[in-house]
């Protein structure tokens, strides 16, 4: 009912007007007419046809418009409820990683260069976040670049690569 409100209205609106005209014998469309030839003299009737084109364009571009604006709000909405249910989930996941680096703290013996890079990957996680947390123009393409891999991950690999190696095997 909702979704073809304006068409009811219409409807009503018409129905009424025709009823009006049937019941007190009026004939609209001759009084239109001889009000557009009252026009005649200014030459203002010429651009009535126009302006009625123009102005159905426009209305018709208007709620194209709206519908489209509705519609990347929404899509905003849901972004934003996404992002909020992904935050809880990776501080819980977070909370949890701190017991595992208390742990490796106080472990003697423990590969302090592990630790650093823990740190770096928690550090450029939450920088991954942050950004997909701050996007305005929600598509793929925005949602990819704000993730994209960055050189300190890169190098953040690389360490970790090394300091595996060099690791001793027990």
């Amino acid at each position: 009912m909702k979704k073809y409100k304006l068409t009811i209205i219409g409807l009503l609106v018409s129905v009424t007007i025709l009823l009006y005209s049937l019941i007190n014998d009026l004939d609209l469309f001759e009084k239109f007419l001889s009000f557009l030839h009252k026009f005649e003299f200014y030459e203002i009737d010429e651009f009535i046809i126009p302006s009625v084109i123009f102005g159905l364009c426009l209305l018709f571009d208007m709620l194209k418009w709206r519908k489209e604006h509705k519609v990347e709000h929404e899509k905003i909405k849901i972004y934003k409820a996404m992002m909020a249910s992904t935050h809880h989930v990776l501080n819980n996941f977070v909370n949890q990683m701190q017991l595992f680096k208390i742990t490796a703290e106080s472990t003697p013996g423990f590969d302090p260069d592990i630790l650093e890079l823990y740190d770096q990957i928690m550090k450029d996680a939450s920088e991954q976040i942050d950004a997909l947390g701050s996007i305005t123009n929600i598509d793929e393409a925005s949602i990819h670049s704000s993730v994209a891999p960055k050189s300190t991950a890169e190098a953040i690999t690389q360490q970790g690569a090394a300091a595996g190696a060099n690791k001793p095997h027990s």
